[in-house]
């Protein structure tokens, strides 16, 4: 793999660029519209895309993982952590109609061969997976801690756990929030990127 074929952000295929597009438009209609709260995209901004994406390129070895797929968004930008690190990232959703979406998406921005979707909940599945060298968390804000207590005994030595909304959503997450700085087992830090970002890294 040459230099030019590991960067990311320089050359983003058209097509991904165009159901990046897509997801971006319609998700600042939902946020006006009135779309009820579960149909909602609820994705993240582009430069919380390109955070993940850069933290996970940098990650050590080990399954690319993310909790909470929605329209395929996020994962997209995974997706070109994946494929400059000769990886695959599995994405997990647990709404039927948000994975429906999700795989048109990974159809139309032909990253099918770097995502592996699995329709269900990640903590079904948590056992069954094996070393985690990155995890991007966006589910349900109720399940962040019990998501959390399930990777991090996964991570390797080096790997990270990103968790969106640290920031707009706080208050519900502040016991986790709390847990996690408090964490012997990793350094973490919470980063005024998008929404907030929880970052840490498995000592």
């Amino acid at each position: 793999m040459t230099d030019q074929e590991c960067l990311m952000f320089h050359q983003i295929p058209p097509k991904v660029l165009a159901r990046m597009a897509a997801l971006e438009e319609r998700d600042a209609h939902d946020r006006q519209d009135g779309t009820p709260r579960l149909a909602r995209l609820r994705q993240i901004p582009p430069e919380t895309g390109r955070f993940i994406a850069l933290w996970a390129a940098a990650a050590p070895d080990g399954l690319m993982v993310e909790v909470g797929t929605s329209a395929g968004y996020s994962t997209l930008w995974l997706a070109l952590a994946a494929r400059a690190t000769g990886r695959r990232v599995t994405t997990f959703e647990v709404l039927p109609e948000k994975a429906e979406m999700a795989r048109e998406t990974f159809s139309l921005a032909g990253v099918d061969d770097v995502v592996h979707l699995v329709e269900g909940d990640f903590l079904d599945h948590v056992d069954e997976r094996g070393e985690v060298g990155f995890c991007f968390l966006d589910a349900e804000k109720e399940v962040y801690g019990t998501c959390y207590d399930a990777v991090v005994p996964k991570l390797v030595s080096g790997g990270i756990l990103v968790a969106d909304n640290a920031i707009n959503h706080r208050q519900t997450l502040q016991p986790m929030l709390d847990a996690a700085l408090a964490d012997e087992r990793v350094d973490a830090m919470i980063v005024a990127i998008g929404k907030g970002e929880l970052v840490c890294r498995r000592l």
